[in-house]
C-alpha cells in the first residue's frame, strides 16, 4: 500500500499502547527507517524494545481523607498477579476523579510513583484533595429570547451547593432537552476565593422555537397528509408551548389547539388544555369516526423519585360512529355487534379521568444513548363521571436505552395494554381498543397499521420491539436494525407466545427541517412478504 506519514505515526502509538496494555510499560517503538527498493517501493525498519513483562503486585492509596482507601481502591478492577493494562488503569484512575469532582473536590490532584522489584510493579497514589468548591453564583448568557429563570429551574443545582460534577452534566443535559438551544452547550467554571469557591457560568446559543408550516405526512393507513400548523414552542420565553393545526387526507381530517404552561405561576405544576375536532375513516374496519372534545391536564414532579411526574387529567368528548360497508361488517357480527349499535345511534359523550406516571432517564430525548423511559397511564370513563360508556384503560410501557461499543446503541420497548367494561356497558368502544401494526405506538413494522387483532378490536395487547441503531452523520441521521413482536386479543386463554406477530427489517432517521423523517424495510416473518414504512415523528 502507499506509505503516509501520518497514519503512520497513528499506527506507532497504537502500537506501543498495545504493548503497555499487556504489561510492557517500558516499551520503545521507533525509531525506524525507510530504504528505498527500486522506484515504487519502501522497505520499512522498525525497532521495537520490549522491556520487561510486568505483573501488577498492588495499588497503595495515600493521602486520602474524605474517602476510604476501600472505596477508592473499588474505582479499579485490575487483577493482581497478572500482566499490568496501563489503558485501563488509565480509565479507571479518572473513576477516581470522577468521586472527587462528584464531592466538590475539583481541585484534587493525584502523583503516581510507580515501584518495579523484578518483573513487578507497585503503584502508589499520593491524593492531593484540595479545597472543596462551593457555587457562589450561577451566570448564564447567550438566552437572548429565553428568560434566566427557565434555564435556572432545568438546574439540578444551585448557589450555596457543593460543586457535583454528575448534576452539572445532568443540568446540561435538561437545558438541552428543553429544545430551545443548539447542543454546544458550554458549563464552565472560575474560582474566585482562597477556599476554592467558584463562579458557574453557562454559555447557551437560541435556536428558533417557532415553527409556521405546510407539510405532506406519509403512513400505511392513512396514506399521504397535508399539514398546516403554526407552533410556538417557547412563548415569550416563558416556556410555554401552543400549537394549533389542521391535518387533512383522504382518510383523515384532524383541527387541533393545544396550550401548556410546565411552571404554571412560576411553581412546577404543569398546567395544559386542548381543543380538537376529527374525522377518521378507518377503512380497513370498514367504519368512520367523528370526534370534537377537549381536555384539561395538570402534573408536577414527584419530591422522592428522581425524574418521575405525575399527571392527571380529565376528558370530555363525543363521538358519532357511522359504518360504511355493512356487508363487510355483517361477516362477522359478533365482534362487531358494538359497532353495529353504535351505527344506529347519534352522538354518544365519554367523561374520563386519567393519571399518567412517568419516569424519564434519557441523556438525550431526541435521540438517546442511554438511560430509559417508563409510562405507567391508567383511565376510568363514565360511572359518576357521566357519558355513555364506562370502562377502565391501562397502558404500561418501558423504553430502555444502551450504548454498546462503538456509538452503536440497543434500544428495547415492552408496552401491555389493557381495557374492559363495567356498570352499564358491555363492550369498550371500539376505536379506544387496540389494533396492532405499521408504525406508531402499537407499530408491529411488516403489517399494515392496524392490521393486527380480532374484528372490532382487542381488549388486551401485549408489544416487543428491539432496534439497533448506528448514527451515520451524528444524530441526523441514524440507520439502524430492528425486530418487532406482539399481538392484540380479547381472551387471555387465546394468547401464546409462540404465535405473536414478528417482523424483522432495517431503516433509516433523518432529521430534517421539517422534522423526523424514518423509512424501514420490514419482512413479515409470519406471512413471508416485505413491507415498506414512511412515517414521520419518533414512535419508539
Amino acid at each position: 500500500g502507499r506509505f503516509v506519514e501520518d497514519k503512520f505515526e497513528a499506527d506507532l502509538k497504537s502500537l506501543s499502547d498495545f504493548y503497555k496494555k499487556n504489561g510492557f510499560i517500558d516499551v520503545k517503538v521507533g525509531p525506524y527507517e525507510l530504504r528505498k527498493i527500486g522506484d515504487k517501493y519502501l522497505e520499512l525498519v522498525l525497532n521495537i524494545q520490549e522491556g520487561a513483562q510486568y505483573l501488577l503486585s498492588g495499588i497503595t492509596v495515600t493521602g486520602n481523607e474524605h474517602f476510604t482507601t476501600e472505596k477508592i481502591l473499588s474505582c479499579f478492577t485490575l487483577k493482581y498477579n497478572e500482566p499490568f493494562d496501563q489503558e485501563k488503569f488509565d480509565t479507571q484512575l479518572a473513576n477516581v476523579y470522577s468521586l472527587y469532582f462528584d464531592e466538590g473536590f475539583i481541585y484534587t490532584y493525584i502523583d503516581q510513583e510507580i515501584q518495579k522489584e523484578g518483573n513487578r510493579l507497585n503503584i502508589i497514589l499520593k491524593i492531593t484533595e484540595g479545597n472543596r468548591a462551593r457555587i457562589r453564583q450561577i451566570n448564564i448568557t447567550g438566552n437572548r429570547r429565553t428568560k434566566d429563570k427557565v434555564i435556572i429551574r432545568a438546574l439540578e443545582i444551585a448557589p450555596g451547593d457543593y460543586f457535583r460534577q454528575s448534576q452539572v452534566i445532568r443540568s446540561q443535559q435538561n437545558i438541552y432537552n428543553l429544545g430551545f438551544f443548539e447542543p454546544n452547550i458550554k458549563l464552565d467554571y472560575t474560582p474566585i476565593n482562597s477556599n476554592g469557591d467558584i463562579d458557574l457560568e453557562i454559555n447557551v446559543t437560541d435556536k428558533p422555537s417557532g415553527v409556521a408550516n405546510g407539510g405532506v405526512g406519509y403512513n400505511s393507513a392513512d396514506g399521504f397528509i397535508g399539514q398546516l400548523s403554526v407552533s410556538m414552542g417557547n412563548i415569550m420565553g416563558n416556556n410555554w408551548s401552543s400549537s394549533l393545526s389542521w391535518e387533512f387526507g383522504r382518510y383523515t381530517e384532524d383541527f387541533q389547539f393545544s396550550f401548556t404552561n410546565p411552571n404554571f405561576l412560576d411553581t412546577d405544576l404543569l398546567l395544559g388544555t386542548s381543543v380538537y375536532y376529527t374525522t377518521k375513516d378507518w377503512s380497513s374496519f370498514y367504519y368512520k369516526i367523528y370526534t370534537r372534545g377537549a381536555s384539561v391536564r395538570v402534573g408536577e414532579y414527584l419530591p422522592f423519585i428522581d425524574r418521575t411526574r405525575l399527571l392527571a387529567g380529565y376528558s370530555i368528548y363525543s363521538k358519532k360512529y357511522r359504518i360504511t360497508n355493512m356487508n363487510m361488517i355483517m361477516q362477522d357480527p359478533e365482534n362487531n355487534a358494538t359497532l353495529i349499535e353504535l351505527d344506529s345511534l347519534d352522538w354518544r359523550y365519554t367523561s374520563s379521568v386519567n393519571a399518567t406516571i412517568s419516569r424519564d432517564s434519557r441523556d438525550n430525548i431526541f435521540f438517546p444513548t442511554k438511560g430509559s423511559q417508563l409510562t405507567l397511564f391508567s383511565e376510568i370513563a363514565g360511572g359518576i363521571l357521566g357519558g355513555d360508556f364506562d370502562y377502565f384503560k391501562q397502558i404500561a410501557q418501558v423504553n430502555w436505552y444502551m450504548e454498546l461499543w462503538y456509538k452503536f446503541v440497543l434500544r428495547t420497548k415492552w408496552r401491555f395494554g389493557y381495557i374492559t367494561p363495567y356498570g352499564r356497558s358491555n363492550d369498550a368502544p371500539p376505536d379506544e381498543k387496540f389494533y396492532l401494526g405499521g408504525t406508531g405506538v402499537d407499530g408491529i413494522r411488516g403489517y399494515p397499521d392496524r392490521s393486527i387483532g380480532p374484528n372490532g378490536g382487542g381488549s388486551r395487547e401485549i408489544i416487543f420491539s428491539t432496534e439497533l441503531g448506528f448514527p451515520i452523520a451524528g444524530d441526523q441521521i441514524i440507520a439502524l436494525a430492528f425486530f418487532d413482536a406482539g399481538d392484540s386479543y380479547n381472551k387471555l386463554r387465546t394468547f401464546n407466545f409462540m404465535n405473536m406477530k414478528k417482523g424483522i427489517g432495517l431503516g433509516i432517521r433523518i432529521q430534517s427541517p421539517f422534522g423526523l423523517i424514518g423509512f424501514d424495510y420490514a419482512y413479515n416473518l409470519d406471512e413471508d412478504h416485505w413491507e415498506p414504512h414512511l412515517q414521520i415523528g419518533t414512535t419508539f
